[in-house]
Order: C-alpha cells, then structure tokens, then sequence
C-alpha cells in the first residue's frame, strides 16, 4: 500500500482540489463519488464504488425492513424532522 501526503486549501466557497497525484493514484475522474466521514478533528474522505456504497447502505435497509417505512413514506418523515427543528 503506497502513501501519498499532499496538503491543499479550501477555497472560499468551500471547494477543495483533490491533488493530481492523489486523484490519478486513488482513479478519481470527474464524476467520480466520494464520501466524507469526520469524527473529532479528522476528516476521511473515501473513494465510493458500486460495492463500497452497497456496504455502506447495508444497515441502513436492514433498519429501514425493521422498522417497516416504505421509500415512499421517507420525504414525509424529512419534512416532518426538518419542521420540528
């Protein structure tokens, strides 16, 4: 496993550049997805492919079977959450 350390900035609109070495290593292109994870004061941020996304949303079916809500229902319950704000 190579590592690779390059530093950037944020821009003012909050853009970050992925360093070119970074995106050709890690097979970034345009279009590609990425998910940020942060705890504390570290930010991971994580190339997501067809597989990577299937586990991550893996949990999230095994509850949503749980608690029996049907795709439909979920822009109800946003709104509902985001009212209650």
């Amino acid at each position: 496993m190579d590592t690779i350390i390059e530093m950037g900035k944020i821009s003012s609109r909050g853009q970050v550049a992925i360093p070119s070495g970074i995106r050709e290593h890690m097979g970034l292109k345009e279009g590609s997805k990425i998910l940020f994870l942060t705890e504390d004061d570290t930010l991971l941020i994580k190339k997501v492919t067809l597989q990577s996304f299937a586990e991550i949303t893996k949990p999230l079916k095994e509850v949503m079977k749980k608690s029996k809500i049907k795709e439909k229902d979920v822009p109800g319950i946003i709104h509902r959450m985001r009212k209650n704000r």
